[in-house]
């Protein structure tokens, strides 16, 4: 089993009603599970931590983060690079021997111009003078990678935008493209079978996120399970039903707690 986190498992790190009980019956009947997550804001260790504390029995080196992958994807694209990254929240844990230098350090001074601009997930770090210097390099041809294109998530107090937002923006305006190596990428998708070691086809992907989890997770063979939870939207399932040459969701359930019924558990 592969799940998104927020939306499928948590809102806010409050746990969604049936998370934890749906953990304890996969594990119960030794079914792997492996979490692959778009979250910047913390590291593996502290996901792991928050999502103990809401009663789900979660370890760090089950949870593959959108700076994981983006710290693979710089080592292998741009070896020893500097990196100028903008996120909200402290990350480096997960991303060693990346040479980062954070936004929120630099402040009004004038930063040295990158090799690489890293972009993790929206927060009062994507300020104007922040963003004018990103949209500057980008359009200068300095590569710019994001740690995922989501445009939003859901909180306790609604929606909020993401990255995605302003890279679009940013994209249109200058004509270059920025890579994302987070979902709605495979390569998170295929590492976390190679971490249980199975072929994609032997995993089930569990999501919120129509496009960026579940579709995504079927197109590298994986089944896909949508939740009507998080920032899952009747509409937007009812425009894509209507097309009848767009992939579906393989399965649509109300929440997690569903979930052992529809493995027959």
């Amino acid at each position: 089993m592969l799940f998104d986190i927020d939306g499928v498992l948590v809102t806010s790190w409050e746990p969604i009603p049936g998370a934890g009980e749906t953990l304890r019956t996969l594990a119960d009947h030794q079914i792997a599970r492996s979490y692959l997550t778009n979250t910047t804001t913390r590291t593996r260790v502290q996901i792991a931590k928050l999502l103990a504390e809401a009663g789900m029995d979660v370890t760090a080196d089950e949870v593959i983060t959108a700076a994981v992958l983006t710290a693979d994807y710089v080592r292998d694209r741009y070896p020893g690079a500097r990196c100028f990254l903008v996120n909200s929240g402290e990350i480096g844990e997960d991303m060693p021997g990346i040479d980062v230098v954070y936004s929120h350090d630099v402040g009004d001074a004038e930063p040295e111009t990158p090799d690489v601009v890293l972009l993790g997930g929206a927060g009062p770090e994507y300020d104007h003078v922040t963003l004018s210097r990103v949209y500057d390099w980008m359009a200068q041809g300095i590569p710019v990678v994001a740690m995922h294109r989501s445009t939003a998530w859901n909180t306790a107090a609604g929606l909020r935008i993401d990255t995605g937002m302003y890279l679009l923006g940013m994209e249109e305006t200058c004509g270059r493209k920025a890579v994302a190596v987070g979902k709605p990428a495979p390569e998170g998708f295929l590492a976390s079978a190679n971490r249980l070691g199975v072929d994609p086809e032997e995993m089930y992907m569990v999501g919120d996120d129509l496009n960026n989890d579940v579709l995504a997770g079927q197109v590298v063979g994986m089944t896909g399970v949508l939740v009507r939870t998080g920032k899952f939207r009747q509409d937007t399932l009812d425009r894509w039903a209507a097309d009848e040459f767009a992939m579906q969701p393989n399965h649509v359930i109300d929440s997690i707690a569903d979930l052992p019924e529809l493995l027959g558990l």
